[in-house]
């Protein structure tokens, strides 16, 4: 049997052993209190290197066949084994996270080869691998401090959903990235903070079902985006079943985003689509991690 070991780097990192594509044990988690939301964004990417190394020693070194693969997957644009951009890490930007992290392992005499990939897409291929269907065309929106489209198989692509444009309006400049009209710059989390700085997104939403007109508008403003961009993808790509998960996906309310959508996909062959949520959890995205490793491992 193959086993390989998942890391995910996002708010926090998180990591635990596959064996075929089944967890075995618990996973590791830093930081221990899921409250500490950017606990990750002042510590310098060669430290987050050594961590993530830590935490694969910490589970290879508990067998004694170590593993056939390391699958690390990370915020941001990831291609070739290098983190080319990320708004959300953006100490990651630049680093060629693939090799630094092989040589880590290796100090470590563990030689497994190390397959980088972006967080989302690591969801998209737990959901994918999960549910039985790592054959079919599988998507995901992820909410969270960013916002991360995320899609299996794996084709070549930046695939940044989040920073699809959803706005004219010149005023929209919350996204981490600094561009304007962006997905993430409504609905990310850390953006909702800047945008009313008077109360947290918890607060907004909760006001807004008691009616408040300025929260309730932000609401409907925040359907509207989210619906904008997953319009753009069924126009691309064709629809199908879209999933979503993530720290803020209690924020969604999947009637008032189905309403928007339809107003917005009108030639009847793309209007099959239908929309899930998933609940948060580490485990899908590990087992994405890993899953892919592997497949990388075999191609």
């Amino acid at each position: 049997m193959t086993t390989a070991i998942g890391v995910v780097v996002t708010e926090h990192i998180t990591a635990g052993r596959l064996e075929g594509q089944r967890l075995t044990g618990k996973p590791l988690r830093y930081p221990n209190d899921p409250v500490e939301l950017d606990a990750l964004a002042s510590i310098p990417a060669s430290e987050l290197v050594e961590m993530i190394a830590e935490h694969v020693d910490a589970l290879a070194g508990i067998h004694t066949s170590g593993a056939d693969a390391v699958g690390v997957a990370v915020p941001g644009i990831v291609r070739g084994g290098v983190v080319e951009d990320s708004p959300n890490l953006p100490q990651l930007k630049g680093s060629r996270m693939a090799g630094e992290l092989t040589k880590s392992l290796q100090a470590r005499n563990i030689k497994a080869p190390v397959h980088l990939a972006n967080d989302a897409d690591a969801i998209a291929a737990g959901v994918a691998a999960t549910h039985g269907q790592l054959n079919k065309l599988t998507r995901v929106w992820t909410l969270g401090n960013g916002i991360g489209y995320g899609r299996w198989p794996y084709v070549d692509g930046v695939w940044e959903g989040g920073h699809i444009s959803v706005s004219l309006d010149p005023k929209e400049r919350y996204c981490g990235c600094g561009g304007l009209g962006h997905l993430e710059g409504i609905m990310g989390y850390r953006a909702m903070r800047l945008r009313f700085l008077d109360m947290e997104p918890e607060e907004i939403f909760a006001h807004a079902k008691k009616g408040d007109e300025r929260c309730r508008d932000f609401v409907d403003l925040w359907h509207r985006a989210l619906a904008a961009a997953t319009a753009s993808f069924i126009h691309l790509a064709g629809p199908g079943r879209f999933y979503f998960t993530g720290h803020n996906v209690g924020f969604l309310d999947l009637g008032l985003l189905r309403s928007h959508l339809e107003s917005m996909v009108r030639m009847s062959p793309l209007q099959s689509f239908s929309l899930e949520i998933l609940p948060p959890d580490d485990e899908t995205a590990l087992i994405g991690a890993g899953v892919a490793a592997l497949r990388a491992l075999a191609t």
